[in-house]
């Protein structure tokens, strides 16, 4: 008898031993994860951490933690959710609602004073930490594309994998070729991506879904399926594009499995410089997401709330892409450089460039890729685009040029008395790049922006189902309502 009860005193023991070990790893883990935050808050950082899924999978991973981040959100509001977050002016109702908090978006913050982050992380970060094709320097897109899904910093292995799932997802529908073969080349680009986009609808595994009478907990993982066919489909698309409308048609080839998503769209294009590659890389990553409230994240968002499927939401915000005065700014820029160097020459001294621009501004002109509606600093999406310059060629014309204007322009915009932000934006220096590596179609630009963007919506898209956001239906006021308003208000 005594010696069972030893056995069992020992056996206790021995349990008590494993559960103190056990608690040590928990404690041990635990006190990391802390130490990886508050390093991630010393780099201004949001609570970000390296990836912690083994998973090569981004929809496991994702499913590890939609559960966590919907009972966060549930309890944020209903603890807080009376809270007011802001005022609404009667300009701000007129003035395209610039300013007020309006809106939530998970995947990126634009700060007035420093740029964008992406899930907490600047460019310079992201440039730092994401993971780069084997020699690169440049983020890989499916990096950044795994941080705004996930809000965590992907291994190697992970990024591989979902290029390689990109990869296997590409092949367009045969109605779609046909379509983009049958436009006329002076349709304009991003009229026929935007018309490709919508004839996606018929591969829509939501649409599909939704008509079953799938549970509303279950629409996220449809749009998320449609998302990264979306995403996939779309070099293959622009390129077809590019190939019809300027290379007399020209095949496209195929998707190389071993090849990363900006590597096969460049190969589609016709480009092989590996230079090339590597600003694509750059490109694609800094123009993917912008927070929420612009023009083309805003109508993905907005038409994705009346649940229409991500193909038919993207469609929407490519529409608003297309537009001047948000995706076509790059391409004014360009027009403009053209103009100056004709005008006294793109090595023209600086104290000539203040009398051209002087000249611009008084004739009621602007300066194209100069000031931004929220940013009131240099944009870091400019920044890294120069340095990138710098690096790779320094003595472009082209390049010294915009040099130049960045360091005249400022206070001649500030001399006016009537500027905020006098500082270059992302769109003045992008066209120039694009061009110095021999693609020279400027109605093309706005696609590749189109391109990229699908990494941000796609991504926000698939959290605001996640997330069971309602339909958006903001309250309108018509003039005589206002002023009914502020006068009972006097």
């Amino acid at each position: 008898m005594k010696t069972n009860q030893l056995l069992q005193v020992a056996l206790i023991l021995r349990f008590i031993r494993l559960i103190m070990a056990i608690v040590r790893a928990l404690l041990s883990r635990a006190s990391s994860v802390h130490f990886q935050a508050g390093q991630a808050q010393k780099l201004g950082a949001a609570f970000t951490v390296p990836c912690r899924y083994e998973s090569t999978n981004l929809k496991d991973a994702l499913k590890q933690k939609v559960p966590a981040e919907q009972d966060n959100v549930k309890n944020f509001r209903k603890e807080h959710g009376s809270t007011v977050i802001g005022e609404v002016t009667v300009d701000m109702a007129y003035g395209g609602m610039r300013g007020i908090k309006g809106l939530v978006c998970e995947t990126s913050v634009l700060d007035a004073d420093e740029g964008i982050r992406f899930r907490g992380y600047s460019i310079p970060e992201c440039q730092k930490l994401l993971p780069k094709a084997p020699g690169g320097e440049e983020p890989l897109p499916e990096a950044l594309f795994w941080l705004l899904v996930t809000g965590e910093v992907p291994t190697e292995a992970q990024v591989k994998a979902l290029s390689q799932e990109w990869a296997s997802r590409a092949d367009l529908p045969q109605h779609v070729v046909t379509m983009l073969n049958n436009f006329p080349n002076h349709l304009h680009s991003m009229a026929q991506l935007c018309a490709a986009a919508s004839a996606l609808h018929s591969e829509s595994k939501f649409a599909k879904a939704y008509a079953s009478g799938i549970p509303k907990t279950q629409y996220w993982e449809y749009v998320y399926e449609d998302a990264m066919d979306l995403i996939a489909k779309l070099p293959p698309i622009a390129a077809t594009i590019y190939r019809n409308n300027f290379k007399g048609g020209s095949s496209v080839g195929g998707i190389k499995s071993d090849a990363d998503w900006s590597k096969n769209f460049c190969s589609m294009l016709g480009f092989e410089d590996e230079k090339f590659v590597e600003l694509m890389r750059l490109y694609l990553t800094i123009h993917s997401d912008h927070e929420g409230g612009n023009v083309s994240a805003h109508a993905t968002h907005l038409v994705g709330s009346a649940l229409s499927d991500p193909y038919l939401s993207f469609a929407a915000g490519m529409c608003g892409l297309a537009g001047p005065l948000h995706g076509l700014a790059n391409q004014e820029v360009l027009v403009f450089l053209t103009k100056i160097a004709n005008s006294i020459g793109a090595d023209a001294s600086e104290d000539k460039l203040k009398e051209f621009l002087v000249s611009e501004l008084k004739q009621g002109r602007v300066v194209p890729g100069y000031g931004h509606a929220v940013l009131r600093k240099t944009d870091p999406r400019y920044t890294c685009q120069r340095e990138f310059a710098l690096k790779h060629l320094p003595n472009d014309p082209m390049f010294k040029l915009v040099s130049n204007i960045y360091k005249v322009t400022p206070p001649v915009l500030l001399d006016t008395g009537k500027i905020k932000n006098p500082w270059p934006n992302v769109d003045a220096h992008s066209g120039v790049l694009l061009q110095y590596y021999g693609l020279k179609e400027m109605n093309y630009y706005t696609v590749l922006f189109g391109v990229s963007r699908a990494l941000g919506v796609m991504a926000s898209l698939i959290w605001d189902r996640a997330l069971g956001l309602p339909i958006e239906r903001p309250k309108s006021m018509s003039t005589p309502g206002l002023m009914k308003l502020v006068k009972a208000k006097k």
